[in-house]
């Protein structure tokens, strides 16, 4: 199946992103430092069923840059606007990370709008994130981390540390991940974005917004998946977070880290279709 890149303006916002497919269309949401590359392990497999949908946020990837605004809030009106310059009016909505609290909130905000919602290790469901992001609200470190990771052996540092934290078994990452995460902290605004990113939604006590209290309101099928062994977020959060939801279901994904849709791709895919079987 093709993955096609295409570009469009988002309320005046040049926007990157991917597609593939036919069929009820299916929105992908990517985390903090990544872009919608993440998905490409998946999105051929799920294209077979789906018209997938895979952007980049902005201040990622191929997507502008210039903005002051990058908190949740914000992400949450541009995924909304996103779908309404493709003219769909109702997806499924699955996100990874900070792309989870992002379809979370658009869940709560405009149920009609989300047909089913996966949390892929979400943020957004407890206050407790590891302290290598918890560090970047310090004012000094931010900075030095920007500046350092813009060098050739910053954003090489970078691209392998972020492999030992977001997976399981760092040997086993795909070399094009590694690749795309150097050429990512090279790009211009790209590292400042992400640091501001972060921190909107992470202070030096952990999650700003956390939405768990409210999961009980939510009207949308959701599907939690999470790594048993996630060094961001601990797996007791979507524990928590399925046990809240009305129509919550859980998978636990062992031996696996913060991104089962890279590290797991066919388990990721064969439990995220069973889910959104029939529910879109």
């Amino acid at each position: 199946m093709v993955v096609e890149e295409q570009k469009i303006e988002v309320e005046g916002l040049p926007t990157r992103y991917l597609t593939a497919g036919e069929g009820p269309p299916l929105l992908l949401l990517h985390g903090v430092g990544d872009n919608a590359f993440d998905w490409q392990w998946v999105m051929p497999a799920l294209a077979h069923t789906y018209q997938v949908y895979a952007l980049d946020l902005p201040g990622s990837g191929g997507s502008a840059k210039p903005l002051p605004d990058y908190s949740p809030a914000f992400f949450t009106r541009f995924a909304t606007a996103f779908l309404n310059a493709l003219g769909v009016e109702r997806a499924a909505v699955v996100g990874n990370s900070l792309g989870g609290l992002v379809g979370l909130r658009l869940a709560l905000s405009d149920p009609e709008r989300v047909a089913a919602l996966g949390l892929v290790s979400s943020g957004g469901l407890g206050r407790e994130v590891t302290y290598a992001l918890r560090s970047l609200a310090l004012p000094g470190f931010g900075k030095l981390a920007v500046a350092w990771g813009k060098r050739r052996p910053g954003a090489l540092q970078r691209a392998l540390g972020r492999s030992a934290l977001l997976f399981a078994h760092p040997s086993r990452v795909p070399r094009e991940w590694i690749k795309e995460q150097y050429r990512l902290a090279r790009l211009p605004g790209f590292l400042e974005a992400q640091l501001a990113t972060v921190r909107a939604q992470v202070g030096l006590r952990g999650q700003r917004e956390v939405l768990v209290d409210r999961l009980s309101h939510l009207k949308v099928p959701t599907l939690v998946v999470w790594g048993a062994r996630d060094r961001v977020l601990p797996y007791s959060q979507g524990q928590e977070a399925a046990a809240r939801l009305p129509e919550g279901t859980l998978e636990l994904v062992p031996d696996c880290g913060h991104a089962p849709h890279v590290e797991q791709p066919e388990r990721f895919v064969s439990g995220l279709g069973q889910f959104l079987s029939n529910k879109i």
